[in-house]
């Protein structure tokens, strides 16, 4: 009996071990699962979903806030078409049926891909749209140049409120773009020629500021007093921090070839800025450029084109200047308006346009960076960006990326 007894207990130890190792095993899963889920870092590679944008639209710009998919696009005639909103709570599953942003039908123009409408979401949730208004926007600005237009979305968010002439004494103003803070501040910018300005050396960054959400604007005036003149078809890209410092990336036009990437940045709500010179390009042409700034956890991402070519790097939050860049894989034909997005887990998708020119269409291409900013995988590619149009994206609560072309 006793060596029966003896064998039983052998057995049972077996059970007994298998069974702890079997609970171990189960609760490492599940750890790892819940650490998945948690914000930390995931072992598994994004993916990346490709949608059009609504309604055959084109140059969409995306904000995610609390859940909730901002989409601007524009459609219609690319000289004097419509700007439109919709919001997405599944993000991107289906989106709200579309509000016309300009007032007045035909108001907005896309010619030349940087023209379209800017959002911002502001304080309260407020909507915030800035475009240069087309050749049927009345009145218009000095020298019978385009306006620069903004309008918000009303408290019942089902119309824009009548959109607002913000430039007076600027005249040829491009490259429109806003940003909201925390404190009702709503900051729009565009570069134009001063009054007696000549040529693009002359052009200045000049802002319009509201106090009280958008309900009203101080007068316009030169953000930036630099000589550094501003290519007078590339667009801009104004962005507001978590500390609520206001940044602008735009293109400069010294002595006309020296189109440089200025980075601009205040601390006082704008009432100065400073710059720093982020990428040099000596080249006599406008190349009718875009840029990126995205949060990227309490860090800001910045991306630019030069040299037929895209980078992004991080603006450095003490000095509020850009430190390494990182240049697109590889090479191609002439890669441009590049956009960026981070997940929950500080992994960056970096997407761009190959191979558009005027009036015509073109590629997106996108590759994926862990949270060093190292590259993850190979560069990906499909068909499909329609001419005057660019590309946006946004991060999903997965983890998973969208592109919007």
């Amino acid at each position: 009996m006793t060596g029966l007894s003896r064998r039983g207990d052998n057995v049972g130890l077996k059970h007994m071990r298998a069974a702890n190792y079997l609970l171990a095993v189960i609760t490492a899963v599940a750890a790892a699962a819940l650490l998945s889920t948690t914000g930390q870092a995931s072992t598994q590679r994004p993916s990346v979903e490709l949608i059009r944008v609504p309604n055959s639209g084109i140059q969409p710009q995306i904000v995610e806030r609390g859940g909730v998919v901002h989409l601007l696009y524009f459609t219609g005639d690319p000289a004097k078409g419509d700007l439109n909103y919709v919001m997405s709570r599944d993000y991107g599953k289906t989106f709200s049926t579309p509000i016309r942003v300009n007032n007045e039908p035909g108001t907005a123009m896309a010619t030349g891909n940087i023209r379209g409408g800017q959002m911002a979401i502001g304080a309260n949730g407020i909507v915030h749209v800035a475009w240069i208004g087309s050749a049927a926007a009345l009145p218009r600005a000095a020298s019978n140049s385009g306006p620069v237009l903004y309008a918000r979305l009303n408290d019942a968010r089902d119309r824009f409120e009548k959109s607002q002439h913000l430039n007076q004494a600027s005249w040829g103003a491009d490259g429109a773009s806003i940003a909201a803070d925390s404190q009702n501040d709503v900051f729009v910018f565009w570069h134009a020629q001063p009054p007696n300005g000549k040529d693009e050396s002359n052009r200045r960054v000049w802002l319009a500021k509201s106090t009280d959400a958008g309900r009203s604007f101080a007068g316009e005036k030169v953000a930036f007093d630099e000589p550094t003149g501003v290519c007078v078809c590339c667009g801009s890209k104004a962005f507001v921090d978590v500390d609520d410092t206001v940044y602008l990336l735009f293109r400069a036009a010294t002595e006309v070839v020296h189109r440089d990437m200025y980075l601009l940045s205040s601390v006082d709500r704008g009432q100065r800025f400073h710059g720093s010179d982020v990428a040099a390009w000596n080249i006599g042409a406008c190349v009718m450029s875009s840029a990126a700034l995205v949060h990227a956890g309490q860090d800001v991402l910045a991306g630019w084109e030069s040299e037929k070519q895209v980078f992004f790097g991080k603006v450095d939050r003490r000095t509020h200047k850009v430190g390494s860049s990182n240049a697109a894989p590889g090479t191609g034909k002439n890669r441009k308006y590049p956009a960026l997005a981070v997940n929950r887990y500080g992994e960056t998708l970096f997407a761009w346009t190959d191979n558009m020119s005027w009036a015509k269409g073109g590629t997106v291409e996108w590759q994926l960076y862990d949270p060093t900013l190292q590259t993850q995988g190979i560069s990906r590619q499909a068909d499909g960006v329609p001419a005057w149009s660019l590309v946006a994206a946004f991060a999903r609560p997965d983890g998973n990326f969208t592109v919007v072309f």
